[in-house]
């Protein structure tokens, strides 16, 4: 059984709500899940997870949600090689925003790369002036791309 780690950025509540909806759906398709909304590097190592999944919102100018940022910076100063391993990105946010749209999750993926992680896909990214409900678009995404 493949083990995934759902690691949730968020500020207002969407994207914790799709990491949870797609942990069911995950489950359902015989995977073992990890789900964590302040996320510790040591945590997720012993756990094992075969992917790496990152479902996140932005804030401010492009950044990261406070909640996952130290998770964020952990990974990126300790560099645990995903060789072998998968990742996917789910970015939250909105297109009014110009550049910074999607930065929370632009930097995720950036870094994920940087690890040598492979990409299932590239990031979904979902734009709030359009969906309303961002679950409309994850989570028939989880279910063709898992």
């Amino acid at each position: 059984m493949k083990k995934i780690a759902i690691m949730v950025g968020t500020v207002y509540g969407g994207a914790q709500y799709v990491a949870e909806e797609a942990e069911k759906i995950l489950q359902q398709k015989g995977y073992q899940t990890w789900l964590s909304v302040e996320p510790k590097l040591n945590d997720l190592l012993a756990f094992a997870p075969d992917i790496w999944l990152v479902i996140t919102s932005t804030t401010g100018q492009g950044d990261i949600p406070d909640n996952l940022l130290p998770f964020f910076i952990d990974v990126k100063d300790r560099f645990p090689l995903l060789t072998g391993k998968s990742y996917q990105v789910i970015a939250l946010g909105d297109r009014g925003y110009g550049d910074t749209f999607c930065g929370a999750g632009r930097q995720w993926a950036e870094l994920l790369a940087e690890l040598q992680g492979r990409a299932l896909a590239p990031t979904l990214e979902i734009d709030a002036g359009e969906t309303l409900q961002p679950e409309d678009l994850a989570l028939p995404f989880i279910t063709e791309k898992f």
